[in-house]
């Protein structure tokens, strides 16, 4: 069976609320461990950086998890696991990132959570998943776009995790 038969181009699931993007974060988590580039797009106030702190909890953090909107990046160090979370919505140029050392964070096995990817075009390596925010009446709906052959296993592992219910499969 051909790769896009066994996972579609792009799934779809509504969240009710900040704790339900907190679970999908999770879920995330456990799915792209122990290496992936994750873009996280999104109009401001969508959910970006609620989405990551579920992904970093489920590495064990129980710290505040708040977006790196001045720093850039914020690494989370787990031992053995390293967990990146960019937030790229100040970069003036994308030519910033080669100062802040951009290629460093990809040559190591981590998990490395873009947000504002498109302000790093042309410098920012291919995702292995895109994922969309959008509002959707109060809540809001994640789409995901699996972009490798990693990326298409983490959209079969949130396919099987089922405690976000999906709602379309394109």
């Amino acid at each position: 069976m051909a790769e896009s038969q066994v996972c579609p181009e792009r799934l779809q699931w509504l969240l009710a609320d900040e704790q339900q993007m907190v679970a999908f974060g999770r879920q995330l988590g456990l799915a792209a461990r122990p290496e992936a580039s994750i873009y996280l797009r999104g109009n401001l106030g969508m959910g970006k950086t609620t989405l990551c702190r579920g992904v970093v909890q489920s590495f064990g953090h129980t710290g505040v998890v708040k977006s790196p909107t001045y720093t850039l990046v914020e690494p989370y160090d787990f031992g053995d696991e390293l967990v990146y979370h960019f937030d790229l919505y100040r970069l003036g140029d994308p030519e910033e990132l080669e100062y802040l050392g951009i290629r460093d964070y990809f040559a190591l096995p981590a998990l490395r959570l873009i947000e504002w990817p498109d302000r790093g075009e042309g410098l920012l390596p291919e995702a292995d998943l895109e994922l969309q925010i959008d509002l959707q009446g109060t809540g809001r709906r994640i789409t995901i776009k699996p972009q490798t052959p990693r990326g298409v296993m983490i959209a079969r592992a949130l396919m099987e995790a089922g405690s976000v219910r999906l709602v379309d499969r394109v």
